[in-house]
């Protein structure tokens, strides 16, 4: 389990490490532990990739007996004097492995707050009736929009794996196509715009989910 410094709790990991429950903890920076990180070597901190203009680099060591894994970044070039101290961000874990991976690993539940967030831009940010059972109907089908989405998006090769499905992107660029139906001799055509961006992208997605073999009834 992965947790942001808002569930570090002694009590919670305590409980986890008896039910053997391996976990990722962020902590909070309280002075005991800007001590201990105070402690790290400098030939301890590993260099880790980071956007341009800022660099960002990885140690690790103990604290309370228990493993703790600690990020630093800053800010590097023209922008340094907004940011020209390091800034800590640490967690603890009972993991193996290298510190370094393990970071990424602690980072990427981040992608989860963000998968939640686009849900609820979708159509959980209010519930439309004052009944509940509506509302239960609502959730259903705002879940089930919310996956077929991302399914689209993984099995039509839209996106690289891992990478986060943002739905108001899907909706704008390969769903809501601009278009006009007018009738040709008494044929109703759908016609769509000839420099459309996203063409080839919508072109190669609708193959890959045609060619998908039919689940059996």
């Amino acid at each position: 389990m992965r947790f942001d410094s808002g569930y570090w709790s002694w009590a919670t990991i305590s409980t986890l490490e008896r039910l053997e429950v391996g976990y990722t903890m962020g902590v909070r920076m309280v002075k005991s532990l800007r001590a201990v990180i105070q402690t790290i070597p400098e030939s301890a901190w590993r260099s880790i990739e980071y956007p341009d203009g800022g660099e960002a680099q990885v140690a690790e060591c103990t604290y309370n007996e228990r493993r703790l894994i600690v990020r630093r970044t800053r800010l590097v070039g023209p922008q340094a004097e907004l940011w020209p101290d390091w800034r800590h961000f640490c967690f603890l874990t009972d993991l193996g492995g290298d510190a370094v991976d393990l970071d990424c690993f602690h980072r990427d539940h981040a992608t989860i707050e963000l998968a939640i967030r686009d849900l609820k831009e979708a159509g959980l940010e209010h519930t439309p009736s004052g009944h509940f059972y509506a509302n239960s109907a609502w959730l259903l089908c705002a879940v089930l929009a919310h996956d077929l989405m991302r399914w689209t998006a993984l099995l039509g090769d839209l996106i690289e794996p891992g990478q986060l499905t943002v739905a108001r992107t899907m909706r704008q660029t390969l769903v809501a196509i601009p278009g006009r139906l007018v009738s040709r001799s008494g044929t109703p055509t759908l016609r769509m715009p000839r420099d459309w961006p996203w063409q080839r992208a919508f072109e190669r997605s609708l193959g890959l989910l045609r060619a998908l073999p039919l689940h059996p009834v």
